[in-house]
C-alpha cells in the first residue's frame, strides 16, 4: 500500500485534528497517522511545526493498492487505533503490514474533509457542474 503526504508550515494546520498528519521511518514507511500534532515539538512548545527536526507531514488521503492487498484488507478487524483516531489506515500498521508514503514538495489543491470545506470548495468552482 502506498499514499502521499506533503509538508505542514502553518500552525493552524497543525493542530487541526482534521488535518490528518503522517510520521514516517528512513525508509520512508509510515509509523503512525494521527489527527493530533505529530511529532510534537517537545523542547519548544506550544505545537510550532518549524521547531521540529524535519517538517511535520499532512497526510493527502489518497492510496494506491496492490491487487493482494486489497483483497485482504476487507477480512482484517478494526484495530484499537483505528476506534480511537477513526483513521482506517491505522488498520494496516496495526496488522503489521506497511504504507510507503511519497512526500509532495507541494500541497495539492484544496481538500474536503468537512462541510465547510465543501462549501469553500463549492465557492471556489462557482457553480460548476456537479457541485451544486
Amino acid at each position: 500500500m502506498s499514499t502521499a503526504a506533503h509538508a505542514i508550515a502553518d500552525a493552524d494546520e497543525f493542530a487541526n485534528p482534521n488535518v490528518v498528519k503522517v510520521v514516517v521511518d528512513g525508509a520512508g514507511r509510515a509509523l503512525y497517522f494521527s489527527r493530533a500534532p505529530i511529532p510534537w515539538p517537545r523542547d519548544a512548545g506550544r505545537g510550532d511545526p518549524a521547531a521540529t527536526a524535519s517538517p511535520p507531514l499532512r497526510h493527502v488521503g489518497l492510496y494506491a493498492y496492490r491487487v493482494g492487498f486489497l483483497r485482504r484488507f476487507p477480512a482484517l478487524d478494526a484495530s484499537p487505533l483505528e476506534e480511537v483516531e477513526r483513521l482506517e489506515q491505522l488498520r494496516v500498521l496495526w496488522h503489521g503490514e506497511r504504507i510507503a508514503v511519497h512526500v509532495s514538495a507541494l500541497p495539492p489543491g484544496v481538500g474536503v474533509d468537512t462541510e465547510d470545506d465543501l462549501a469553500n470548495a463549492r465557492r471556489l468552482v462557482g457553480g460548476a457542474p456537479g457541485f451544486a
